[in-house]
């Protein structure tokens, strides 16, 4: 399970935060690297502080977007030490591995780790189903990202460690992939706009506030499928 559990870092200043976490990964088992436009990489600093992990460095995945790294994902989990005004539901990191690798036996589990300097963009955490905080001391809370890293990491191959699962109970519910949910925000935006729902002149914090909704909800496959099947059905029934 942990082969389907991917770490995600979005722009990474600072290459040796890459080749540390390469080996946070090693040492605890897992091997899903995906770095999103990262300012130096490859770079002889990630190969130096990655020890014995430069293998995952060659096979890490490099993409331009987030939507990429996490198009195929039905779990993703947000890092941020960052409080926010509009807040997302709250996991801490022994919860979320529970939670990671629990899924992992249906489908592929992300955790997103942001820049070092600022975190994740609120944009980036709506495109998450969880933001993950790890507690620390309030004078001085900000871990450095390969050190949350290794943290998270940990956890998960605690939690793995923890975890028997038989071919009888996994008969886990099978959730949309972070694609899916994309193109079921556009359609419900779509339909929330046909019926006036949405107007131009005062959009508000509708979809943000849905989004979240949905996020937290985390409707299955079947559910997602009957909810876009309502839309549609509500489009013709406006003529759009």
């Amino acid at each position: 399970m942990l082969n389907n559990i991917r770490v995600v870092m979005i722009n990474t200043f600072h290459p040796g935060n890459i080749g540390a976490a390469a080996r946070a990964l090693k040492n605890m088992g897992l091997s899903q690297l995906y770095l999103v436009d990262p300012k130096e990489f490859p770079h002889p600093e990630a190969e130096s502080r990655a020890a014995g992990a430069t293998d995952l460095l060659s096979e890490a995945i490099v993409v331009n977007t987030l939507e990429e790294a996490i198009q195929d994902c039905s779990l993703v989990i947000g890092t941020s030490a960052r409080s926010r005004s509009f807040p997302w539901p709250m996991l801490d990191a022994r919860s979320c591995a529970d939670k990671a690798v629990a899924e992992a036996a249906q489908a592929p589990v992300a955790i997103v780790f942001g820049r070092e300097r600022m975190g994740l963009h609120n944009e980036e955490l709506m495109q998450c189903n969880f933001h993950l905080a790890i507690p620390a001391d309030p004078d001085y809370p900000v871990l450095n990202v390969s050190a949350a890293i290794q943290i998270v990491c940990y956890e998960l191959w605690q939690a793995q460690q923890q975890t028997q699962i038989s071919t009888e109970t996994t008969s886990a519910a099978e959730y949309p992939s972070s694609d899916d949910m994309k193109h079921f925000y556009g359609h419900l935006e779509q339909s929330l706009r046909d019926v006036n729902f949405i107007v131009p002149q005062h959009e508000g914090k509708v979809m943000t506030k849905l989004t979240r909704f949905f996020n937290r909800a985390r409707p299955e496959k079947v559910e997602l499928n009957m909810l876009r099947g309502v839309l549609s059905a509500v489009q013709r029934g406006v003529g759009k």
